[in-house]
């Protein structure tokens, strides 16, 4: 139940968000998102000590979706600049002999482009004509695709897909849930969207499912390193936010891109 109820609860607000909220509601919820994703990203990466450090990282961290918001001139590609130069002088003001810069920096870069830069591009979408189907699809793919491998992989596992990495994670599990995610994203957007571009649709499906499995296993990466079990624990039994949204958050700048291309 402590992962059940919690789970009902997030997809029931996540869709009355997309179906009923403006784009600017969207916008606050979102870079709520973001501020816990990227604090609960520099605990682990920067340890349960670093406060100050976690903190600053958060406000660096969602300057691309604050220049998506107040600049759309500046855009997002100007706020992950702006980011970044921000991070170098924090870093250079840090450098010391015993301080490990590198790899501050290194850790605080990777915090920037995955949770800031990647989720930011959540936004981008939602301003789309009809961006807030296309998230709803986005989500279905990826929810999909996770169900899908849970299920196939306990019936069909044989095979390891990344043994040191997520071990009971199998390639037959992973052709599942992309299967489950394609089939998922052609129910909804047969639902939602007035003009399916059944072409699109179902090339994109099986391209977001394999860039979300990506997703999951870098963060998996990243908890393996920093010994994390769980991002947070916001959501209960659910963990964190970048425990729920590790493969959104791949999917979203990709999905983005997509559409830009070929709609």
């Amino acid at each position: 139940m402590n992962r059940l109820i919690p789970g009902l609860a997030l997809a029931v607000c996540w869709l009355l968000l997309l179906l009923k909220g403006s784009t600017l509601f969207f916008a606050f919820v979102l870079l709520a998102g973001l501020i816990i994703g990227a604090y609960e990203y520099g605990k682990m990466a920067l340890g349960s000590g670093s406060f100050f450090q976690s903190v600053s990282l958060t406000l660096l961290t969602i300057l691309p979706l604050l220049s998506v918001c107040f600049s759309p001139r500046l855009g997002i590609h100007g706020g992950l600049v702006v980011s970044f130069l921000l991070l170098s002088f924090w870093t250079l003001a840090l450098y010391k002999e015993d301080f490990d810069s590198y790899a501050f920096f290194s850790k605080c870069c990777l915090g920037l482009l995955w949770v800031g830069f990647m989720g930011a591009h959540l936004l981008m979408i939602r301003q789309l004509p009809e961006g807030n189907f296309w998230l709803l699809i986005l989500t279905g793919i990826t929810a999909g695709s996770d169900s899908g491998a849970y299920y196939s992989g306990r019936a069909f596992g044989r095979h390891k897909l990344s043994p040191l990495i997520s071990p009971n994670k199998t390639i037959e599990g992973a052709i599942g849930g992309i299967i489950t995610g394609v089939v998922v994203a052609a129910l909804l957007a047969l639902l939602l969207l007035e003009n399916v571009p059944w072409g699109f649709v179902l090339t994109a499906s099986v391209f977001l499912g394999i860039v979300g499995i990506c997703g999951d296993l870098i963060e998996s990466v990243v908890k393996r390193a920093t010994g994390t079990k769980d991002s947070g624990t916001i959501l209960g039994g659910h963990g964190g936010i970048l425990d729920r949204a590790d493969s959104i958050l791949f999917g979203a700048p990709a999905l983005y891109y997509l559409l830009f291309i070929f709609s």
